[in-house]
Parts: C-alpha cells; sequence; structure tokens
C-alpha cells in the first residue's frame, strides 16, 4: 500500500530519504520501498514516524486529514 504522505511529510520537513531511514534504522534504498508502496511498512516505524514529525498514524496513512497530533 503506497502512503503518499510518508513524501509529503519528508519534503515538508527539507528531509531526504537518507536522513529519515536513518532516524528508523534501517537504509534510504528500504525506506524508499515505504514510499513507492513496494513494502509493507512495520507499525513500529509508523509509530516512530507519527512521533518524529509530530501527527497521528491515521494522518501519515490517510485515514485523517487532521495532520496535528490530538491527545
Amino acid at each position: 500500500m503506497k502512503f503518499k504522505r510518508l513524501k509529503d511529510l519528508r519534503e515538508d520537513h527539507d528531509l531526504f530519504q537518507k536522513q529519515v531511514a536513518e532516524v528508523l534504522g534501517i537504509s534510504q534504498q528500504y525506506y524508499s520501498e515505504y514510499e513507492k508502496g513496494n513494502r509493507t511498512i512495520p507499525i513500529s516505524h509508523l509509530i516512530t514516524l507519527a512521533k518524529y514529525y509530530g501527527t497521528s498514524i491515521d494522518y501519515i496513512v490517510g485515514l485523517s486529514d487532521n495532520k496535528k497530533k490530538t491527545s
């Protein structure tokens, strides 16, 4: 499944794939597969990215249009 918002969030924060991959502890190539939708992103990585970007998993996967994290 392709999550377009992964790329959008990364670009909004002026980051390269390699930088985000380092946060996740994976290679840039592996992360690239997440953005392309060629590899399923594990929930642990979604949690890490949601915390990193200050948003919700629901926003990342497209279940919500609210970019701000709710408590």
